[in-house]
This record gives structure tokens, C-alpha cells and sequence, in this order.
């Protein structure tokens, strides 16, 4: 399709003041990491690294970075074992309530984040009388994080079809060997995208965490906002904020590139 030089001019104009809306932010909050202001004053008074060093200094954010990586790690193993198995059920066999089973696995990733904590804080507390935990949080971010594994391994597995492994068990091989030498060599790619945009989800999720941590249980979202707006401790946010944007930013961008690099293998 070929544009028409106003409608160039229009799109690119737009495009810009999205790129603008969504980035300039980000850098003041960037600048404001350096800023010598404990009030975040704009502009800056004077440039500093103080807050990036009270920042690695500080227990509590040690922690809760720490707490939030172990959420993150165990929320995306689940995702993987669970995403694949439904992938593979819902792809390669059919059977009656297949469609709805598929929507109910992508439902999660549509619902408003405070809808999906209540439900689960409701569940965890009164149905099954859990006390809220690390655990509740790691099964309450897997619910959202086997989407999008779920979402990589069906398209995946969409492309590649069937031959490989009818002719595999054609020559003998058994399901558990047809799965570890011809499926998923297919689906590593796949599983690795899918396992790195899970991570990024889980690691700065902040609304269904709120309704599923216990009173002990802090991650790095959680740790920003109770400190958001206590005296002096904006401008360590910041940095904080910087440090998590950077670590989202990183899977995200592998998880491209290896989509990018298999589109064009194929």
C-alpha cells in the first residue's frame, strides 16, 4: 500500500506525539535520578549520583528487587510448563469446548488488573482460607504470565503443523521422544520469547500484587509507591524507577529479536 504525501506527513506528525507522550516522561523521571532536589523541582537545581548510591545502599530496595526477580522466576517457569501443555492440547487435539477452553486461557490478559486481584484475593482468603503470601502472588501472576507463553507456542505450533512428528512416530518413536527431538527444538524460539515477556510482566506488576502480597511480602512496584511520596525519598524512587524500567526494557527487546530472527530464518 503506498500513501499519498499528506497522509505521510499526517502519520509521521502522529506518530511523533505519541512517541513524545510516552518517552518524555521517562526521561524527566531519568533526569530526576541526577536531580540535588529532594522535591523532584523542575528544572533541576543541579546534577548529583547521591540518590543512585542511597539507592544500591538501601536494604529495603534490595529486597524487594530480590523479592520481585523470585516472583518474576517462579511465575515464569509455571507459565512455561502449563502455557506449552495447553498449547500443545488445544493445537493438536480436538475435542468438545476446545474454543471456549482457548478463551478462557486468554481472558486473564483482557481483565482490568483490579478485578482480576479481587477475584483471586476473594478466592485465596475465603474460598480456600490461604493466608496471603509469596506463593498467593506467584500463582496470582501466573494466571496472566501463561498467556503469553500460551499465545508463542500455539502460533508456533500453528506454523510448523504436524508433519515432522507423524513422520517421526511413523518411524518408531514414542511420544516423549517425539516431543524432546522434534517438537521442541521447533518451539525453543517460541518458549524463550514467550518465557522472557512473562518475566517482564510479572517483574513490574503492581495491581493484582496489591491484593494478593501479605502484609511481609514487598516487591519492587510495591516498594515504589509506599515510598513514592515520603519526605526525601522521591528522588531514590527515581533512580528505582530508572533501574526497573531498564530491566523491563531488556526482555522485551530479546523477546523481539528472536521473533525478528526466526521470521527471517523462515
Amino acid at each position: 500500500m503506498r500513501l499519498g504525501r499528506t497522509a505521510r506527513i499526517v502519520l509521521a506528525a502522529v506518530t511523533g506525539l505519541i512517541l513524545v507522550a510516552v518517552y518524555v516522561p521517562l526521561m524527566v523521571v531519568l533526569v530526576n535520578s541526577f536531580s540535588t532536589s529532594t522535591s523532584l523541582a523542575w528544572p533541576p537545581p543541579g546534577f548529583t549520583l547521591e540518590w543512585w548510591v542511597k539507592a544500591f545502599e538501601s536494604a529495603g530496595a534490595r529486597e524487594a528487587v530480590l523479592t520481585s526477580v523470585q516472583v518474576a522466576i517462579v511465575a515464569t517457569l509455571i507459565s512455561l510448563v502449563l502455557g506449552t501443555l495447553i498449547s500443545i492440547a488445544l493445537q493438536r487435539f480436538e475435542f468438545f469446548g476446545r474454543d471456549a477452553i482457548s478463551l478462557l486461557i486468554i481472558l486473564p490478559i483482557a481483565l482490568p488488573g483490579i478485578i482480576t486481584g479481587i477475584a483471586l484475593n476473594n478466592f485465596f482468603r475465603t474460598i480456600m482460607g490461604i493466608p496471603l503470601s509469596i506463593w498467593t502472588v506467584v500463582i496470582a501472576h501466573a494466571t496472566f504470565c501463561i498467556v503469553t507463553v500460551f499465545n508463542n507456542v500455539i502460533a508456533r505450533l500453528r506454523r510448523t503443523g504436524t508433519n515432522l512428528e507423524e513422520a517421526s512416530a511413523d518411524l518408531g518413536a514414542g511420544v516423549w521422544t517425539t516431543f524432546r527431538l522434534v517438537t521442541f527444538p521447533q518451539l525453543r524460539s517460541a518458549l524463550l520469547a514467550g518465557g522472557l515477556l512473562a518475566f517482564a510482566l510479572s517483574f513490574d506488576e503492581i495491581i493484582v500484587t496489591t491484593f494478593t502480597a501479605g502484609s511481609g511480602v514487598t516487591t519492587l512496584p510495591i516498594f515504589i509507591l509506599n515510598n513514592m511520596f515520603r519526605p526525601n525519598q522521591a528522588p531514590v524512587v527515581s533512580v528505582i524507577a530508572v533501574v526497573l524500567v531498564i530491566v523491563s526494557i531488556v526482555p522485551i527487546y530479546l523477546a523481539q529479536r528472536l521473533s525478528g530472527s526466526e521470521q527471517t530464518r523462515r
